[in-house]
């Protein structure tokens, strides 16, 4: 079965939502909307305090090419426009919205009615991409209609759907597939078409074989061309770019490359849906299903979201917040940020929020390196963790540019095996950031 060639590891698996239906979250009194929920430029505002918005109405337009618009989730009146914090512990600009009913523009379908054909031009679907404002909804939330569109020169062999989820505890796309695989098939064979290729690969971590097998089947039934589910070992993080790239077409994409120099472009599959519902349905990117997770959760769950929902609201639809929960992460254990507070929005990178017990979320103590290379065999970008450690608490900027830091995908691989407890993560991912910023002031 294939899988990446270098590193990775096999954490516990933790799914306890698979298996549960997707269960729409009731609206909030307010809604607060990031303008900055994604990679790039933040969007400008296009509403004031007082203007009255219907849900897929836009209320942020996109500030440059790596940038996205941004649509209200609801129907209400704008309460005002201010700096509020989102996940990463950071304010950004954003429009609050006080709820009153539940009014969708004409133009959105929201009938059941799956429409298979797709009749526009490659142009005619980058603009409705772009519209949209669909980024990655994986988490990594970078515009979609960039990846869409290859630089001079470039050329997209293969599209590759990923699906792996490999990420502990987390379950919305797994969910998301069986509930909505015609669907997604559309979305795929939408994106071929923007991206003039012929061939496109769902990669599938084999945990998942109902889901393996539900695409298999509908590609067969609907005679779907150059679509293929490809099962792929059960392996962390396969899930990242250049390790999926990996997997499913057995090239290494370059250091400091993206994934189009070796013909590839890859696209997460709830992304793939909501490309779907974009060109197909005219809805753009108000809602996403969010996985609430964890070992003493009273009802872990899929819940489809309106952006903007706290985080707490949907947590109260799991159970509320366990009693013996010692860290809040925004996302899955390895790649997840920890919060201070459930009061932050639902953002388009909100996959999912984990509630860890208190002695999951204790540290052991720190204790001096043994040598002994576990953070190295594991490492998916052949780096070597413990030397970009040293450098990094010694400031030594020039070693960790030389020694690829900024390779590094921040899986976590290297803490979670390391047996001397060393926050091998955290201190190589601040020496990362501070490189970027010395890298980019030479530009």
């Amino acid at each position: 079965m294939k899988t990446f060639k270098i590193g990775g590891v096999h954490p516990e698996e933790n799914k306890f939502s698979a298996g549960k239906r997707i269960i729409p979250t009731p609206l909030p009194k307010q809604v607060i909307i990031p303008l900055a929920a994604y990679i790039g430029a933040p969007s400008v505002p296009v509403v004031a305090k007082g203007d009255s918005v219907k849900v897929g109405q836009l209320i942020g337009q996109a500030n440059g090419f790596v940038s996205s618009n941004v649509h209200s989730s609801v129907s209400g009146k704008v309460a005002k426009i201010e700096d509020a914090p989102d996940a990463s512990g950071y304010k950004r600009l954003s429009v609050f919205i006080d709820v009153a009913g539940d009014e969708w523009l004409e133009e959105i379908d929201r009938s059941e009615e799956i429409v298979l054909e797709c009749k526009l031009s490659s142009e005619e679907i980058i603009k409705k991409v772009t519209n949209a404002g669909i980024v990655g909804l994986g988490g990594a939330t970078f515009p979609t209609h960039v990846k869409l569109t290859p630089p001079p020169g470039k050329k997209a062999e293969v599209l590759i759907i990923n699906a792996v989820e490999c990420e502990p505890y987390l379950t919305c796309d797994h969910q998301l597939m069986m509930e909505k695989t015609d669907e997604i098939l559309v979305g795929v064979n939408i994106l071929m078409k923007a991206l003039g290729v012929e061939r496109a690969v769902i990669g599938i971590e084999n945990n998942k074989k109902d889901a393996i097998e539900s695409f298999k089947k509908r590609i067969k039934t609907r005679s779907v061309q150059g679509v293929e589910a490809l099962a792929l070992k059960v392996q962390y993080p396969q899930g990242s770019e250049k390790q999926l790239i990996n997997a499913t077409m057995g090239r290494q994409v370059p250091s400091g490359a993206l994934p189009i120099e070796v013909g590839a472009v890859v696209i997460n599959v709830a992304t793939a849906f909501a490309v779907y519902e974009a060109v197909q349905k005219n809805k753009p990117v108000i809602d996403r299903v969010v996985t609430i997770s964890g070992k003493s959760m009273l009802n872990p769950g899929n819940f489809r979201v309106r952006l903007g929902t706290p985080l707490l609201k949907v947590a109260e639809q799991a159970g509320g917040i366990p009693a013996n929960t010692g860290k809040i992460v925004a996302g899955g254990p390895m790649m997840g940020r920890a919060v201070v507070s459930l009061d932050i929005p639902t953002a388009k990178g909100s996959a999912g929020v984990l509630f860890m017990t208190e002695k999951e979320a204790s540290r052991a103590e720190m204790q001096n390196c043994i040598r002994c290379a576990k953070c190295v065999s594991v490492c998916p970008m052949g780096l070597e963790p413990y030397l970009l450690m040293a450098q990094g608490g010694q400031k030594m900027w020039s070693e960790m540019e030389v020694d690829r830091v900024l390779d590094c995908i921040e899986c976590g691989s290297c803490s979670y095996t390391c047996p001397a407890n060393r926050p091998l993560l955290d201190e190589i991912r601040y020496g990362k950031v501070t490189v970027m910023g010395i890298v980019r002031s030479r530009k």
